[in-house]
């Protein structure tokens, strides 16, 4: 109980919440969440996405801005500019000569949106 009670400080402290936070806002904004992926523009999917501390909307959001600014440097670009209002992205590929499988993380503050991705070349 005192662990719980000390990672909510630490939490609220973390994240500027002024006041008394309660445990479950806290514990709200860490809490990661399995949503349904945005549909994929182009050809390919998105097989998963994960968020915390944003909403699933938002994390579609930021999925499809990072898909804009990666295919703006050609199919098998990669996204260099932050993207949604200041996400900043890194992925890890692994490519064959028809597609590219890849993990994408996005970071903002706390917030982490991470999704990945199968595109046809």
């Amino acid at each position: 109980m005192i662990g719980r009670i000390l990672s909510v400080a630490v939490m609220a402290a973390t994240v500027g919440i002024g006041g008394a936070a309660s445990p479950a806002q806290a514990q709200s904004l860490t809490k990661s969440k399995n949503c349904q992926p945005p549909k994929y523009p182009g050809s390919g999917y998105f097989t998963s996405l994960k968020v915390t501390g944003v909403s699933c909307s938002r994390g579609r959001e930021v999925t499809l801005a990072h898909y804009r600014c990666r295919v703006k440097k050609g199919k098998a670009g990669k996204c260099t500019t932050s993207v949604a209002g200041g996400f900043r992205c890194s992925e890890r590929r692994t490519t064959i000569s028809t597609e590219i499988n890849s993990v994408v993380t996005c970071k903002k503050g706390t917030a982490v949106v991470r999704y990945s991705y199968q595109q046809n070349t």
